[in-house]
């Protein structure tokens, strides 16, 4: 049984990443080959896709509905959308790659506000593993030929936001 555990968890995993790279390529294409410069609808298809989908899966019964604060939950749901549109936007303005390194850095960043703000520890293992990340996001970022000031600035903006985002759903 625990092996059969191990093998749905790691395909899980890996569509999860498949899934996620085929959206930023695709997404990507859209964008600077194809000329589609709406962003925001494009965030706007992707969240009605998800909602069709976990609706159909609820349905399915591969879950189960349970009882939530809509005030909390719709909080949530502009802080997040705000964010997956300022990465969409990020992206437009930027490389792939700086966009990856983005989505690298919100995990160093969430730490940093956690410890500042919640007074949160974490152990050498993850501050190793967190300093060694970011040392390939500054080296990736610096080599980044593609690198402009608005999508710094957009990219900037995406970190704080799903970072808080992040921290507020927990």
């Amino acid at each position: 049984a625990g092996e059969k555990f191990q093998l749905g968890t790691v395909g899980a995993l890996s569509l999860s990443v498949v899934s996620s790279v085929s959206i930023v390529i695709c997404n990507k294409a859209l964008m600077s080959a194809l000329g589609f410069i709406f962003a925001t609808t494009l965030t706007s298809w992707h969240l009605l896709v998800t909602f069709c989908s976990l609706h159909v899966a609820l349905c399915m019964k591969l879950f189960e509905h349970k009882p939530f604060d809509a005030r909390t939950v719709m909080g949530f749901g502009v802080l997040n959308g705000i964010s997956i549109g300022l990465l969409n936007l990020s992206l437009g303005f930027n490389s792939v790659g700086f966009y990856q390194m983005t989505k690298l850095a919100i995990i160093p960043c969430t730490v940093i506000l956690e410890t500042l703000f919640f007074r949160k520890k974490f152990s050498r293992y993850i501050q190793l593993s967190l300093s060694v990340l970011l040392f390939g996001v500054g080296v990736a970022t610096v080599t980044d030929l593609q690198l402009n000031a608005m999508g710094s600035v957009l990219s900037l903006l995406a970190i704080v936001t799903t970072c808080i985002a992040q921290i507020v759903s927990f």
